[in-house]
């Protein structure tokens, strides 16, 4: 928006609303003091029903526009969920709601009324019920935005872990491994490490799929015949890339030093590390679309929705992300 004056908000969608969505975003705004402006895509009635169940005194306003921000009270641009919510009860009229909430966030960062997307937790399963090619944030997005090699990075502190694939069954890993998608989710790290993260001369990680990376063709030849041949062509390009190293010495101490980020072949190679070091801090960022989003690195946690033990770090580091992230070069 040309508005002289305007500061793009932030927008949020806090996922399944039975989870601990509504509650994450509400125990944040106890926590945030400053930073860029937030704007919630959400039903108002559910995060007032829920401030209630948490015994937060916290003022909703619903917004006309962007434009009608009101600093001190929680903005939300709304939409109707269309049913009285249960805390930790699933509903499978969810399912359009969740994504009725992220088709506006997209709509207003694509035309310049947002400045990053922040997503809560989403359950697939219920998903998936009303829209059965639904597999994830991470694909939809893709495929709103036309982006065509969207590659999901976990940030925790220094450690970046980003994966050649994300949500496929085991069994179908293997045949995804291909040299386009290995060649683009390093060349996907790479440009985000230079323009987003600041990192000049980034130094990055591949680990192998099999077992010892392969152990020279004895345990699986995808490293010979797909991974290698990638990493010495960005090698040849003057670019740091070191692999395929095994994955259970790829996160040690020693074999982390220096290291921008590491690539991991499938999701549970990768995250259940960042996870074990960071979880509840970790933030999912998904490089290769036309906008800024990020997320949280854990579920909708059901069982904690409404009982105020629900833990807003990782929200909170997400949001603090994407602050950072969409900030003007």
């Amino acid at each position: 928006m040309s508005k002289s004056g305007f500061n793009a908000p932030i927008v949020i969608t806090p996922g399944e609303p039975a989870g601990i969505g509504p509650d994450i975003c509400l125990l944040s705004e106890t926590k945030i003091s400053e930073g860029a402006p937030r704007l919630y895509i959400t039903d108002p009635a559910l995060l007032e029903q829920r401030a209630a169940a948490l015994r937060l005194d916290i003022s909703v306003h619903t917004m006309q526009h962007v434009l009608d921000y009101r600093p001190e009270q929680i903005n939300v641009l709304p939409i109707d969920l269309g049913y009285l919510c249960i805390p930790g009860s699933l509903d499978h009229r969810s399912g359009a709601f969740v994504l009725a909430c992220l088709e506006r966030g997209v709509e207003l960062c694509l035309n310049g009324n947002a400045r990053a997307l922040v997503t809560g937790p989403i359950q697939k399963s219920v998903v998936s019920q009303s829209f059965p090619k639904f597999t994830g944030h991470t694909e939809w997005l893709a495929h709103r935005t036309f982006s065509s090699e969207p590659v999901m990075m976990l940030v925790d502190q220094g450690l970046r872990v980003a994966l050649v694939t994300t949500h496929l069954p085991l069994a179908d890993v293997a045949g995804a491994i291909t040299s386009d998608k290995v060649a683009s989710t390093i060349s996907q790290t790479l440009h985000a490490l230079r323009t987003q993260f600041g990192v000049a001369q980034p130094l990055i990680s591949v680990c192998g799929l099999n077992p010892h990376a392969g152990e020279g063709g004895y345990l699986g030849r995808e490293e010979i015949d797909v991974i290698e041949p990638v990493i010495r062509a960005f090698k040849d390009q003057g670019e740091h890339v070191q692999g395929p190293i095994p994955a259970d010495t790829a996160f040690t101490q020693r074999s982390l030093e220096g290291v921008d980020a590491v690539i991991a072949m499938y999701h549970d190679q990768g995250l259940p590390v960042l996870k074990h070091s960071g979880f509840g801090s970790a933030v999912n960022v998904t490089l290769g679309l036309p906008i800024v989003r990020t997320s949280v690195d854990h579920g909708t946690a059901l069982d904690l929705s409404a009982t105020g033990r629900a833990e807003p770090g990782s929200f909170l580091a997400a949001i603090e992300l994407a602050d950072q992230l969409s900030q003007p070069s």
